[in-house]
């Protein structure tokens, strides 16, 4: 059966639509652009996605993800960094939001995800007993549990608060602060949202 496109172009789009946010609509627009593009900048795009099963790796510490020539995070390896500190997140690119604040001097620990049952996620999917044995190694004084503000999110930070106070360990746990966005009225804000910036509230 004849199709309007030829067979490369077909396969590109198909391939594009796996990534994840991707619908045909905008799989067809990229795989267009590209077509459309330089071979020399097509080239340096498909080098880079070459690269990065061979130039990325993951930390055995933190799990982040480090350059393949590195043994651990500098995020850890740093003497800077307070290793009594550890801010706990869900997926390594969580890291960068915390950093752009350049207000954390503390190091990391990427759990791989949150507890999702209906997505087959439970707690033994996670880096959980890496965690333990961290805050055991390094004398950690407080874990901050900076998970999503997602139903997942909440689920993981219940889950590792209790499972560490089970474990007898003496360490401060605490959570993100969360509030109400800057320019978002009160009637679009979301239901966790709000219980947080009321459980949060301060006096004036």
């Amino acid at each position: 059966m004849a199709t309007a496109l030829p067979p490369a172009l077909l396969r590109a789009i198909d391939e594009l639509g796996r990534l994840p946010g991707v619908g045909a609509r905008t799989a067809e627009r990229y795989a267009y652009y590209l077509l459309k593009a330089d071979n020399h900048q097509v080239d340096k795009i498909a080098a880079a996605i070459a690269e990065l099963h061979r130039g990325v790796k993951t930390c055995p510490v933190t799990f982040a993800l480090i350059d393949a020539k590195e043994e651990v995070s500098t995020l850890y390896s740093d003497p800077s960094r307070n290793k009594r500190l550890i801010a706990v997140v869900e997926e390594p690119l969580d890291i960068i939001a915390l950093e752009r604040t350049q207000q954390y001097h503390g190091t990391y620990h990427v759990l791989g995800g949150a507890i999702s049952p209906i997505d087959g996620i439970g707690p033994e999917q996670l880096h959980i007993p890496e965690l333990l044995k961290r805050i055991q190694d390094d004398k950690v004084e407080e874990v901050i549990i900076a998970t999503n503000a997602s139903v997942e999110g909440e689920s993981t930070a219940l889950f590792l608060q209790r499972y560490i106070e089970d474990t007898g360990l003496d360490v401060k746990m605490t959570r993100l602060a969360r509030g109400i966005p800057v320019g978002i009225d009160l009637e679009y804000a979301d239901q966790i949202t709000l219980t947080h910036a009321l459980e949060g509230r301060r006096a004036l």
